[in-house]
């Protein structure tokens, strides 16, 4: 264990915990809004009801989610300090953007939400609340728009030994961040409403507040639909341009070693990354793999062998990776159909609710596998074709990195702990009145 594993398996770890809570914050704050606006449209009292239960689990969420987030942004001095230097130019100035233009609007507004309820009227409230929502997702365009610097560098010049930004427009409209925006946040919805859908079938399992559950259960649902759908859209479109910028990714997604035209994908394959071929590769659909990354069936798809072997990504991590998210993307739709069909008689489908129950967590592991595609199928590369991991960390010894290591697994699980433990014992106890 060197010092640059140890740095991986810091951020790594820090970085899939703080996402745990991410997606929640982004796709719960507009639901929220949305009950909010109910409210003041109808002045029926469930729906301001729905918006404290479900906002006070998005607080605990938010919280958990605030202090993970700071101290993951640490590690870039820490354990990266040379990528620091090297991008700090234009890495540095959004973040610092997103802090101050985002973050800073998101906290202070959630303190006007939170405390705001006997304060504010109704309209105002559900305004904070849309504010909050904003800002958490400006947020996310920010972080957003940081790496995709890192997956398609753009608008910077190298000088004096490190990227010095040139073109700040260049950066901000980088196409690779805004399909990443879309296809993350979309996602992000799925988090959140599996979530909404997943308690509400627990209580209705149990007869309890069933007109407020099944109102929470029918919302996430229509939207949870909708966003399952811009999930897949826009997932074609992102791999078109993993396909463009980045083959050597498309390339392990898939297992594909030879460059072909008309090249086939493969429905059962196990690959063999150090003899550089597929142990197994069965059912082609022909031409099915130029159709996906290029919308053209005599298209060619270049395989892992056109590149060294020192600029290939880890095969076996990227391909399984992939075909955890897109399996997971597939079944969670058909889950939806069958919910979409029978929303006004889910109390006489118990399986189907328990189902709901047990799904809560597919959304959160499709993402985990997505943003293992997207990072470690950018390696060996830290800023794509600019500047390698290697590279990019910080010289301190291997103890400096493996006690603050194991630090902050140990805090990180002290807080997962205390947050599934409110998460759960107020889900449970369900909406409350003031």
């Amino acid at each position: 264990m060197d010092v640059l594993m140890l740095s991986r398996l810091q951020f790594a770890a820090a970085t899939m915990f703080h996402f745990l809570f991410v997606p929640l914050t982004l796709g719960i704050s507009v639901l929220i809004a949305c009950m909010e606006t109910a409210y003041v449209r109808t002045g029926k009292d469930v729906y301001k009801r729905m918006a404290r239960f479900w906002g006070k689990l998005f607080l605990i969420n938010f919280t958990l989610g605030v202090v993970t987030g700071i101290t993951l942004e640490f590690q870039f001095g820490t354990n990266w300090s040379r990528y620091s230097a090297y991008v700090g130019d234009i890495f540095g100035s959004l973040l610092a953007i997103e802090a101050t233009a985002a973050f800073f609007l998101e906290s202070t507004f959630i303190g006007v939400w939170h405390f705001g309820w006997d304060k504010l009227s109704p309209r105002a409230h559900a305004i904070s609340a849309w504010l909050v929502a904003g800002a958490s997702n400006l947020s996310a365009v920010w972080i957003l728009i940081a790496n995709g610097f890192m997956q398609n560098p753009l608008g910077f010049e190298l000088r004096n030994g490190r990227a010095e930004l040139t073109d700040f427009v260049a950066v901000i409209t980088n196409p690779w961040a805004w399909n990443q925006f879309v296809h993350v946040v979309a996602a992000s919805f799925c988090v959140a409403t599996f979530f909404i859908m997943g308690i509400s079938a627990w209580h209705l399992l149990r007869k309890q507040n069933e007109e407020f559950f099944q109102k929470s259960f029918r919302l996430a649902l229509y939207v949870g639909m909708a966003a399952t759908a811009i999930v897949v859209v826009q997932g074609h479109l992102h791999g078109n341009l993993v396909a463009q910028l980045q083959p050597a990714k498309l390339a392990a997604m898939e297992s594909h070693w030879e460059t072909q035209k008309n090249a086939p994908m493969y429905l059962l394959q196990i690959p063999d990354e150090k003899g550089e071929k597929n142990l197994v590769q069965a059912v082609a659909v022909p031409s099915l793999l130029s159709i996906l990354a290029f919308n053209d069936p005599d298209a060619e798809v270049k395989g892992l062998k056109d590149f060294p072997a020192a600029d290939r990504p880890p095969v076996t991590i990227t391909f399984l990776a992939f075909r955890i998210m897109v399996g997971i993307g597939t079944l969670m739709p058909l889950l939806m159909l069958f919910g979409l069909f029978k929303r006004d008689t889910l109390a006489q489908y118990p399986l189907y609710l328990k189902a709901m129950v047990w799904a809560m967590p597919l959304p959160y592991l499709g993402m985990q596998a997505g943003w293992a595609v997207a990072e470690v199928g950018r390696q060996p590369w830290i800023v794509y074709g600019l500047m390698r991991t290697t590279d990019a960390v910080s010289p301190i010894a291997a103890s400096q990195a493996g006690v603050s290591l194991v630090a902050m697994v140990l805090l990180y699980t002290l807080l997962g702990a205390a947050g599934a433990y409110l998460m759960v014992t107020f889900a449970r106890k369900g909406p409350v009145d003031a």
